[in-house]
C-alpha cells in the first residue's frame, strides 16, 4: 500500500513538473539562439571592420611608397652599377688686403688656398672681386660583384676643378679631371685615394669647396693599402717638394721608396678618432747641368697625425693636429715644401711643421645647423728668414649656415677670414663671402 501511494506522488508530480521543464528548456534553446545571432552579428561587424582597415593600410602603404626614391643599379656582364654624385654652385665675393685679383682660372678663384694670399709689407692697394662657378660638381660611378666567395667593388670619380683646359670667355667649357679610381678586394684598396694619413669625418662642412686647409691633412694619390679591422697600412706615391736658399721650389721626385704611412681607428658611441704614422724618403738629384751645382741628396721625414670627429650633444667636433719633419705637401694645400737645401753645407735638411683645426658643428633647427672654426699651420723655415717665400704661419676661422631646403638639397653661407704671414715681416689677409647650392643624386 505504502508503495503504490509512493508511486501516485510521485507520478502526481511527475506530471505537474513536465510543463514546467518542458518551458524552462523552451527558454534556454531561445536564450541560445538569440546568443547565436548576437555572436554572428558581432562576426559580421569585425569582418567588416578588418576589410575596412586592410584597404586603410593598403592606401597609406601606398601614399608613403610613392614619394620614397628608389635606389636604382644597372646590371652589366655580373656587374652592378650605380651613379652618384652632386651638382654645386658657389658664389664667391673675395677681398684681399694686399694686392690685385689672381688670373681667372687660377685655382684661388674657386676655392680657399691659404698660401696663395698676397702679402706685402703694406704698401700694396687692396682688392674686391666676385666668381660664380660650378666647377666643383662631381661625378661618382660605383660598381662591385661576386667573386669566388668574395665582394670585388670599384670606383672611379670626377670633377672639373683645377684644370686650365677651358675659360669663361663664352661656354665655360672646363674638362673633367680624375679625383678617385681604385679597386677593393679582400682587405686591400689599389689606386688613387684619399691617403692613409687623412681622416675624412674629420674636414669640417662648409658652404665653400673646402674651409680650414691650413692645419688639415688633405691628400689624394695613388697607392696600395691593406685594411684588417682597425689597422691600415699603406705604400702611398712619393714626391718630394724641395727649395733652395733663394726659395725656388724645386720638383725633386726622385725618390726610390714609397710613402709609408700606417693608421689606427677607433669607433664608438662617442665618434671616431683615428691615430697616423708616416715615413717619408726626400731625395733631390739635380743632375750636372742645373745651375746650382750637381746636387744629389737624401733625407727622411717623419710626421704623426690625430684626427677625429667626436659628438657633442646634437652636435659634433671635428678635429685635427698634425706634426713632424718633412710633412710638406701633406698639409695646408701643398703650402710647405719638404726639405730645404742646407745653404752651408748642400744637404737636404726636412722642414718641421705643425698645425691644426678644430670645427664645431651644431644644428639650430631640424633642418640646419651652424659650423664655426679656426684652423692654423706653424712653420720652421727660419732658413728663409730674407726671402719672401718663406711661410712662418698661415690661420683662418669661419662661420657657416647650412639650410636643408628640399630632400638633398643644401643652401648655404658662409664667411672666412685667412692671414698670411712670411718670415721676413710681410703678411696679406682675405675676406671672403660664399653663397652655395648643392643637389646630392
Amino acid at each position: 500500500m505504502k508503495n503504490s501511494l509512493k508511486i501516485v506522488l510521485l507520478t502526481t508530480v511527475a506530471c505537474a513538473l513536465a510543463p514546467m521543464a518542458s518551458a524552462q528548456s523552451s527558454a534556454v534553446e531561445a536564450r541560445l539562439e538569440a546568443l547565436e545571432a548576437l555572436v554572428q552579428e558581432l562576426k559580421s561587424e569585425l569582418a567588416a571592420e578588418k576589410a575596412q582597415t586592410d584597404s586603410d593600410l593598403i592606401l597609406l602603404e601606398q601614399k608613403a611608397t610613392i614619394p620614397a626614391p628608389e635606389v636604382k643599379s644597372v646590371s652589366s656582364g655580373g656587374t652592378n652599377f650605380k651613379i652618384s654624385g652632386f651638382i654645386d654652385l658657389d658664389a664667391h665675393v673675395t677681398k684681399l688686403s694686399e694686392g690685385l685679383p689672381p688670373p681667372a682660372n687660377r685655382l684661388d678663384r674657386d676655392f680657399f688656398i691659404p698660401s696663395l694670399i698676397p702679402t706685402s709689407d703694406g704698401s700694396a692697394e687692396s682688392s674686391t672681386f666676385t666668381d660664380i662657378t660650378a666647377r666643383s660638381s662631381r661625378f661618382r660611378l660605383h660598381g662591385d660583384r661576386e667573386f669566388n666567395g668574395e665582394k670585388l667593388t670599384g670606383l672611379i670619380e670626377l670633377d672639373f676643378l683645377t684644370t686650365n683646359d677651358g675659360n669663361q670667355r663664352v661656354t665655360s667649357s672646363f674638362s673633367p679631371r680624375l679625383r678617385r679610381a681604385f679597386v677593393d678586394y679582400k682587405g686591400f684598396r689599389v689606386g688613387q685615394e684619399w691617403s692613409t694619413f687623412q681622416n675624412l669625418s674629420a674636414i669640417p662642412e662648409s658652404a665653400s669647396f673646402y674651409v680650414l686647409p691650413e692645419g688639415q691633412i688633405f691628400q689624394r694619390q695613388a697607392q696600395i693599402r691593406y685594411t684588417n679591422g682597425p689597422f691600415q697600412i699603406a705604400l702611398e706615391n712619393g714626391n718630394a717638394t724641395v727649395s733652395d736658399v733663394t726659395g725656388d721650389r724645386i720638383e725633386a721626385d726622385a725618390n726610390t721608396i714609397p710613402d709609408v704611412i700606417a693608421r689606427y681607428n677607433l669607433k664608438g658611441d662617442f665618434g671616431n678618432i683615428s691615430f697616423a704614422g708616416m715615413y717619408r724618403q726626400l731625395s733631390l738629384d739635380t743632375g750636372a747641368t742645373d745651375d746650382r751645382g750637381a746636387i744629389d741628396e737624401t733625407t727622411s721625414g717623419f710626421a704623426a697625425s690625430v684626427s677625429g670627429r667626436v659628438n657633442v650633444g646634437e652636435g659634433n667636433i671635428r678635429f685635427g693636429v698634425s706634426g713632424g719633419d718633412g710633412l710638406g705637401r701633406y698639409i695646408g694645400l701643398n703650402a710647405l715644401r719638404g726639405a730645404i737645401i742646407d745653404p752651408t753645407t748642400g744637404d737636404l735638411e726636412a722642414i718641421s711643421s705643425i698645425g691644426g683645426h678644430v670645427a664645431l658643428q651644431y644644428p639650430v633647427s631640424e633642418k640646419s645647423r651652424i659650423n664655426v672654426g679656426y684652423s692654423g699651420l706653424f712653420a720652421d723655415n727660419d732658413d728663409f728668414t730674407n726671402t719672401a717665400a718663406a711661410i712662418e704661419s698661415l690661420q683662418s676661422g669661419y662661420a657657416a649656415w647650412m639650410w636643408d631646403i628640399a630632400p638633398k638639397m643644401t643652401v648655404g653661407v658662409e664667411g672666412l677670414y685667412g692671414v698670411n704671414e712670411l718670415e721676413n715681416g710681410n703678411d696679406g689677409n682675405l675676406s671672403r663671402f660664399t653663397f652655395s647650392t648643392r643637389y646630392n643624386f
